[in-house]
């Protein structure tokens, strides 16, 4: 018989091996970490609004069915929001009947202020504050700040309120019209005030809850108010 004869295998030494081990178990760990951190943050940096002092009025003596409605939004979240959506009863109000002022000094002064509804004009625009009467004027002065100046146009592109007296105190409101969704940095607050689609609310629901819902892409919600008569 022939001597059986074995054949030397290399192999891969203890030390290789261990080393393997330990450099995976390294790079293993690290992509669990930046994996994780990656989770917290994209779950600490998140949409947030939250609207307050808001209002609806419809006139109970206007059969036209002309009515307003108003709201302050804060953007609460740590990114940019994009307030694109003001409902009532299911209907979007359009970009162009959104007045809104974003300055932070005149937001700031009127942010917990009463919303106050003067009245009409022939074509059912929102006058401004009292004072002579004509559209967007504050108590009968023009605004100091020439990039608040009313408009008298139909619709107008400036309405300017007084929200709080003394004026002498409080800035006015300069609510310009807008033609697309408003964004807000975190932190920063806006004041809209809007013209309701025509016939959606009439006078007999003066007295009566109306859902109103405000959004910024899928955060927001709604509130229910009470349609009060200017």
């Amino acid at each position: 018989m022939f001597p059986i004869r074995t054949k030397n295998r290399r192999g891969i030494s203890v030390v290789i091996t261990t080393l393997i081990i330990l450099v995976s178990s390294v790079v293993l760990g690290t992509g669990v970490v930046f994996y994780g951190t990656s989770l917290f943050q994209t779950a600490s940096q998140q949409q947030s609004i939250a609207n307050q002092n808001v209002q609806l009025w419809a006139n109970s003596t206007d059969t036209s069915g002309t009515s307003w409605g108003a709201a302050a939004i804060r953007n609460n979240g740590d990114v940019l929001a994009t307030v694109n959506t003001i409902q009532i009863r299911g209907v979007n109000i359009p970009f162009t009947s959104w007045y809104v002022d974003t300055d932070p000094t005149r937001v700031n002064q009127n942010f917990q202020a009463q919303f106050n509804y003067t009245k009409n004009d022939m074509f059912g625009n929102l006058k401004g504050s009292a004072g002579n009467g004509e559209i967007g004027t504050v108590a009968g002065a023009q605004p100091q700040n020439p990039s608040c100046t009313p408009q008298t146009t139909n619709p107008p592109t400036m309405i300017v309120l007084q929200l709080q007296k003394p004026k002498t105190s409080f800035s006015p409101v300069c609510l310009k019209q807008q033609s697309s969704p408003v964004t807000l940095n975190p932190g920063s607050k806006m004041i809209v005030y809007f013209r309701v689609p025509q016939g959606l609310l009439g006078p007999v629901d003066s007295g009566s809850s109306v859902t109103t819902n405000i959004f910024a892409g899928n955060v927001g919600g709604p509130t229910t108010i009470t349609v009060a008569n200017p």
